[in-house]
């Protein structure tokens, strides 16, 4: 059951209930079918929000379940291996990664919006010698995201070669698409290779199809990786041509050639009791325009870190920038930044404590340039603080002062969930972030109960408010409101 409320003058409550099904089915021992009607992700919990202040996509984690099952067999052109680069990277300018190629948000959900999934099936497992994924979702149209009824289909199968390496090839088909005529079809093929103990060979080639779109329509990828304990060293060059369309996948950037260099000395110091780990990292990253090879982006870093024997780890990152603006963008605030070419540079502090600490996170302070302004930023991730045996506390938060020459402006992105268990078969879990940029405070409370072994009842809550600290009169107005009781049932053949 459903119960809704969204603001406006007509605001209400509107109520229903759906009743959807999900049956598992063992084919062999190492293949299993999946089938679901009405299908409903009523409580999964919201996503977490983000702040964007580059001028590319960003990229949301899957939260649902049965998306999130088995998903490892559709990965393409992954490796799971040591890489040579252990420090994060991070810019203004995109991390550049390969795009993914099936991205499974993009199956029922478009624009922010909810789309009703009627209903299909996947197959996992092991055949023989290969690992194969088949999935086939039919979704019904919906009117507030101009969302038409289509059909996703992705067909993975991969096998393993050698000792540790695997090639395989991927298809994906979009029956309706959203940026052409027709539908969209994704088609590629990867391989891994590992040898010795750290020597990694990785690459792709893909293309795709799309109605009423020709040429230009190739991504591809080759990578050595030599990624040892002590040294480290990565040559990557990734192509994706500007009428490459993956839509069922994730594209961050478009039109850009480029090639990444990468070198790491981690020595683990014998003569310094309280020191686990140095790790001296640098990186050039190189984006051309894959249409007509004008430098679009370079990158170099420097980075230091120490990891402690307590496993606590600090660093500092130097990074140089340079970033072409083809057209104007606006981070924020009503501000728009002029189109040319901007070189900046900026410095990062992180402490991280350690995980098993009753208090820890990763706390970090970025100063230095932004295009052609500063910017200040103090961002604690991964924050967690377990006050009693069952209940836990794990805020975050990313604040940034920017200033350019058109003016200044401030983000603020809070957020903290509570989780507390009362047994180990029902749980209470709790979100709640703020959004300076939206506007918007927003609470989503999801407590679950297993009361048979596979049966569970899910209470949901979720509000989103919007905040305006200018009316101190009224400060906030409901944006969207909505109660959910779903009961899921395992009944067994």
């Amino acid at each position: 059951m459903t119960a809704d409320a969204r603001a406006g003058p007509a605001a209400g409550w509107a109520r229903d209930g759906e009743v959807g099904v999900d049956l598992k089915y063992g084919i062999t021992g190492g293949l299993t079918a999946d089938f679901t009607y009405n299908t409903d992700f009523a409580q999964v919990e919201v996503d977490e929000q983000q702040v964007n202040l580059t001028r590319f996509n960003l990229f949301f984690p899957e939260k649902r379940e049965f998306f999130l099952e088995g998903r490892g067999i559709f990965d393409f052109a992954r490796g799971s291996f040591r890489t040579a680069r252990i420090l994060p990277r991070d810019s203004v300018s995109g991390t550049g990664d390969a795009p993914t190629l099936f991205y499974s948000r993009r199956i029922g959900l478009q624009e922010g919006r909810v789309v009703p999934i009627l209903g299909g099936g996947r197959l996992t497992g092991k055949a023989g010698a290969f690992d194969v994924g088949m999935l086939s979702i039919q979704t019904d149209d919906e009117t507030g995201s101009s969302a038409d009824d289509t059909n996703f289909t992705v067909l993975r199968v991969k096998r393993d070669i050698l000792r540790r390496s695997s090639i395989g090839a991927i298809l994906t088909h979009r029956s309706v698409s959203p940026t052409g005529d027709g539908s969209n079809q994704t088609y590629g093929a990867d391989a891994t290779f590992s040898f010795l103990d750290d020597v990694n060979v990785l690459g792709y080639y893909a293309r795709t199809r799309t109605g009423g779109v020709t040429g230009r329509d190739t991504s591809y990828q080759a990578r050595f990786d030599y990624g040892a304990d002590r040294y480290g060293f990565e040559l990557d060059h990734l192509l994706v041509e500007e009428n490459f369309r993956p839509e069922i996948g994730f594209l961050r950037r478009d039109n850009f050639r480029r090639t990444s260099l990468s070198g790491r000395f981690s020595p683990r110091p014998r003569s310094i009791e309280s020191v686990r780990q140095f790790v001296v990292e640098a990186t050039l990253d190189y984006f051309l325009t894959a249409d007509t090879a004008v430098l679009e982006t370079r990158q170099a870093q420097l980075a230091f870190q120490t990891e402690l024997e307590n496993s606590d780890q600090f660093g500092v990152r130097l990074s140089d920038s340079y970033e072409l603006l083809h057209e104007s963008f606006s981070p924020g605030g009503g501000i728009a930044i002029p189109a040319g070419g901007y070189g900046f540079t900026d410095v990062r502090l992180t402490y991280a404590l350690w995980p098993q600490r009753l208090l820890n996170g990763r706390v970090e302070v970025t100063t230095g340039g932004y295009f052609d302004g500063r910017i200040t930023s103090v961002d604690l991730s991964r924050g967690r603080v377990d006050p009693f045996a069952r209940l836990s506390v794990e805020p975050s938060f990313s604040l940034n002062w920017i200033d350019l020459p058109a003016g200044s402006f401030r983000t603020d992105l809070l957020r903290a969930r509570v989780n507390y268990t009362f047994s180990p078969r029902m749980f209470f879990s709790g979100l709640f972030q703020y959004n300076s940029t939206h506007r918007t405070f927003g609470a989503n409370l999801r407590l679950r109960w297993e009361y048979s072994p596979g049966s569970e009842l899910f209470v949901v809550y979720t509000a989103e408010e919007e905040v305006d600290p200018l009316r101190p009169v009224r400060r906030s107005e409901l944006a969207d409101r909505a109660f959910v009781i779903k009961i899921n049932r395992l009944f067994r053949f």
